[in-house]
């Protein structure tokens, strides 16, 4: 769902943009905002327990998600540019390719099998 959010709102024109912010905060309302916590508060504390906590990736994650929150805040104020629309866009893009490419392939590498089960019966309440 996020990556289809991120092509709506990369493509956006001005006639498409209040569905596109529209589509977003839906989104990110429902589903958006539990991912970023659950990742911050579930995820990357257990890779903390046996992973190294300083590998690039996990920074570059956190701050990913505070420059997604900063826009959406400025998005769910009022009606926001294009041009802010379209970086939101590529930014979510970005990131959810990142955690596909690099964060999860090295929390998988790393946490054992058990402890990827506990978080899995946990992710999926």
């Amino acid at each position: 769902m996020a990556l289809v959010v991120a092509q709506r709102l990369k493509r956006t024109a001005e006639a498409s943009a209040e569905d596109a912010c529209s589509v977003f905060l839906r989104y990110w309302r429902s589903d958006g905002r539990r991912h970023f916590r659950e990742e911050e508060e579930l995820l990357l504390p257990t890779f903390a327990g046996f992973g190294d906590l300083e590998a690039p990736v996990v920074a570059q994650v956190l701050v990913d998600h505070v420059r997604i929150r900063r826009l959406v805040v400025e998005i769910a104020s009022g009606t926001p540019e294009l041009s802010t629309l379209r970086v939101l866009g590529t930014l979510l893009e970005q990131h959810v390719r990142r955690e596909e490419r690099e964060l999860f392939p090295l929390i998988e590498g790393v946490v054992p099998e058990r402890e990827l089960a506990r978080l899995a019966a946990l992710l999926d309440n």
